[in-house]
């Protein structure tokens, strides 16, 4: 791989990450709710969520996705699922937080990083993109191992580099709102960006 096609790949997949998605509500709403530190825990799980999308579509599953409606759709609705279920449990910890209830609304990072994992993987969408993406990158006429390997590195560095960029610029507008009502109506919208999100990926073909 020639250094004019790293450096084209690496400016279309940052054109790619600057677009808000679900995983970006996610880390929007970990920072809102349980500040930088908490929400920098979900990154090595959208590492590793995009990493094994990026390693079904080499195998081949972005193919078999294409070809059965069904098992794209029953991805596709595990994920949107999720995706809501994570919107509304993070509305119930506003809630509960409003009230002085006991809540977990500042889980485990362990849990943090499992939820940012499953939101990254269980999306059949990436891995469809990465299936399509990835060859256009890469040079039949040389090894194929290296490139790939190149690739995913790449990709993933970029992915670390943009998530911990939401995190932090969240962060930062964050400490800005010292408003606790504000700060609650922040949260409730990035629970409700979660559940919109969700529903908007089992409403999409």
């Amino acid at each position: 791989m020639n250094i004019e096609v790293w450096l084209t790949f690496i400016v279309a997949t940052s054109a790619l990450l600057v677009l808000p998605g679900p995983v970006v509500m996610l880390l929007l709403g970990y920072t809102v709710s349980g500040g930088r530190s908490i929400a920098a825990a979900a990154i090595p799980g959208v590492v590793l969520g995009d990493m094994v999308a990026m390693t079904l579509s080499l195998l081949g599953v972005g193919m078999i996705l294409q070809t059965s409606a069904f098992l794209f759709f029953t991805l596709k609705l595990a994920g949107a699922t999720y995706l809501i279920f994570l919107g509304f449990k993070m509305w119930a910890g506003v809630e509960a937080s409003t009230s002085g209830a006991r809540s977990d609304a500042s889980p485990s990072r362990t849990r943090i990083l499992r939820d940012a994992f499953l939101v990254t993987a269980l999306n059949p969408k990436d891995i469809m993109f990465f299936i399509a993406f990835l060859p256009q990158f890469s040079n039949p006429t040389q090894a194929i191992l290296p490139q790939i390997i190149l690739l995913e590195l790449t990709f993933a560095a970029l992915v670390v580099f943009s998530t911990a960029v939401w995190v932090f610029l969240a962060d930062r507008a964050v400490s800005r709102l010292r408003n606790p009502e504000t700060q609650r109506l922040v949260s409730r919208c990035g629970a409700g960006w979660l559940v919109g999100a969700g529903l908007l990926t089992a409403a999409t073909a």
